[in-house]
């Protein structure tokens, strides 16, 4: 059973998210033409739509590598697709996210990302391969099998640029200093060896304000 249909079978009376993500939408081409309005292309604060979510050398193997790379409407492995599956509370009933995570971020969407090269969904998602932690690396793990594929759009800390958030890892137990979807602060998209994203405890500036490379924003296929 998916982790749609657990929600929905435990919290059917509950009233379940729209389908649209909280992360801002944007004009883009970078998805495949095949994909086209069915894709999203994530990105980070850090470097902007220029570089965007890609799944490296294109494999389609659970435990393969997410970096950043250009974006391009040519490059299947930037092509994901995002299904809303409810809020943090509802994965919460259905036994699938920690009472930890649910006390402070329960009224959040949550949310995969299924790696869909050309459109065609892989059945495999952006996600960790075990419970998240700093520095646990981001890769392909199979879609629906536990909240270790499910990311929390944080709109409680989006608070540097409209539209643009953390994102928890449904594995998460710490509500208090939470492990969001990070870029290595000393990387950049264009290094060799390409730096692979991780998770790692929600960073702020004395501010206040969430560090750039904990900032996620998406662009939607076909509208640019």
């Amino acid at each position: 059973m998916s982790i749609k249909s657990k929600v929905l079978a435990v919290a059917a009376t509950m009233t379940m998210v729209g389908g649209v993500s909280a992360v801002g939408l944007r004009p883009a081409d970078a998805s495949t033409p095949p994909c086209g309005t069915s894709c999203i292309t994530g990105y980070s604060q850090e470097f902007g739509p220029s570089f965007v979510l890609d799944v490296f050398r294109q494999g389609e193997t659970a435990g393969q590598p997410i970096i950043l790379f250009h974006a391009s409407a040519s490059d299947p492995a930037e092509d994901f697709t995002i299904s809303d599956q409810g809020s943090v509370d509802d994965f919460n009933v259905a036994g699938l996210v920690s009472n930890e995570l649910a006390l402070y971020y329960g009224s959040l969407e949550a949310y995969e990302l299924e790696y869909s090269p050309y459109g065609v969904d892989s059945g495999l998602c952006l996600g960790v391969g075990r419970t998240a932690g700093n520095g646990t690396p981001v890769v392909l793990e199979p879609c629906g099998e536990s909240g270790k594929t499910v990311w929390v759009v944080d709109t409680l800390d989006d608070n540097t640029n409209p539209g643009d958030v953390p994102l928890i890892n449904g594995s998460d137990t710490n509500f208090s200093h939470p492990y969001v979807l990070h870029y290595p602060g000393t990387g950049y998209p264009t290094d060799s060896p390409r730096p692979q994203l991780n998770t790692y405890t929600l960073q702020k500036y004395s501010g206040g304000t969430v560090y750039h490379n904990e900032m996620w924003g998406e662009n939607r296929g076909g509208q640019g």
